[in-house]
């Protein structure tokens, strides 16, 4: 099987999906993910990559129940699926390959 790439973004939305578990829908990402990094996120952006995340089989999605605050809208959780975990897994790997190439001289302080 082609190893799948994610990009940067794709990685933090997938990454927080898992950490949500079953409480992940569009809001819930937005949020955690503006709480997590300090970096502002429109949800359009984030519903996009939930989406194309679906599309590329890394994510599955149910609807949950129609609720009154909602206006009776049905929230869409999203679930990592067994390639999505694969995919995190990887790109794990991969970073901490890169970090652990690194010259230790490469993140010492200046005048430290």
């Amino acid at each position: 099987m082609k190893r799948a790439f994610l990009g940067e973004f794709e990685e933090v939305v997938l990454l927080t999906v898992a950490i949500l578990d079953e409480s992940a829908y569009g809001v819930t990402v937005t949020q955690e993910i503006e709480q997590k990094t300090g970096r502002a996120v429109g949800f359009s952006t984030v519903h996009t990559t939930l989406q194309r995340l679906e599309e590329k089989g890394f994510l599955s999605s149910r609807m949950g129940g129609a609720t009154a605050e909602r206006g009776g809208r049905r929230k869409r959780f999203f679930m990592v699926t067994a390639a999505g975990r694969k995919a995190l897994s990887e790109v794990k790997q991969i970073r901490e390959q890169l970090w652990d190439s690194l010259p230790p001289q490469t993140l010492q302080l200046m005048g430290g």
